[in-house]
């Protein structure tokens, strides 16, 4: 093993979305930034403004004080190290991998399925949720699920199966979730941040109107303008109605950066 310390540890993170950004900020608190991330060309996240996806839309994008920039070239990445910033590249298929060689690889698409990431991908490969088992397709997996097992770190097997209901906030689950009635190009009536009622408008698709299923703070909303299949989730109504929830990391996040923190840490901290 290489003596490299800590804050030399290259990380890849693939997806910028919610989940793997609220880990990258907390991995950068840690002292480990030398992190690049992998996008799609048009990333469809429904809480924007904690996601570095963003910066693939924008550019830049900060959460928390913590800044990512789009790289449009791998060997630009270094450079946005160098000036405390995470990279996001346009890679799906972590083509980068062989220019950049992390020592860990995470992958946080939360996809509920493995779309392409191998246990040789890099020394230490780590799975979000189901589809990953620890052992065969990477080294560890970190459970997702809500509840009393949420962060642990599976050193064998599998995660627990997706249940396919959103954890429940402020005792409401599926209800606080809204999908497209149809499919077409979104245009949003409200902002995030905004507080809702319960069906009231949020956004159209095409005639079709979108409401609130719920009141509450409009927490999360995908960008006007997307393209979306029917049933697809395009925003989250938060039943708390804290509008400084929309701007910061959620608890969920904030475990799972814990639990990527302790695999690091416990395969290069010695």
């Amino acid at each position: 093993m290489s003596g490299k310390r800590l804050s030399e540890r290259v990380v890849v993170i693939r997806g910028a979305g919610e989940q793997a950004s609220g880990i990258a900020c907390r991995l950068y608190r840690a002292n480990v930034r030398r992190i690049l991330m992998l996008e799609t060309e048009f990333p469809l996240a429904v809480r924007r403004l904690v996601s570095f996806c963003e910066a693939v839309h924008d550019g830049e994008m900060t959460v928390e004080g913590v800044t990512a920039v789009r790289a449009d070239r791998v060997e630009d990445v270094a450079g946005m190290w160098s000036a405390g910033k995470i990279g996001v590249l346009v890679d799906p298929a972590a083509e980068s991998l062989y220019t950049v060689r992390p020592d860990l690889l995470l992958n946080a698409t939360l996809a509920k399925r493995n779309l392409g990431t191998s246990i040789g991908d890099a020394p230490l490969v780590v799975g979000l949720g189901p589809g990953f088992c620890a052992g065969v397709d990477c080294h560890l997996v970190v459970e997702t699920n809500r509840g009393h097992d949420l962060g642990r770190v599976i050193g064998a097997g599998p995660a627990e199966a997706d249940t396919g209901i959103p954890g429940a906030i402020g005792g409401y689950t599926s209800e606080r979730v809204l999908r497209a009635p149809v499919a077409g190009r979104f245009e949003n009536e409200r902002a995030i941040g905004d507080l809702v009622q319960q069906g009231e408008t949020v956004g159209r698709i095409g005639e079709v109107e979108v409401r609130a299923t719920i009141d509450g703070v409009l927490r999360g909303m995908i960008r006007p303008g997307a393209v979306v299949k029917a049933g697809l989730k395009i925003g989250d109504v938060d039943p708390r109605g804290r509008k400084d929830y929309c701007v910061t990391v959620s608890e969920k996040a904030r475990a799972l950066g814990g639990a990527v923190l302790e695999a690091l840490l416990d395969r290069y901290n010695c």
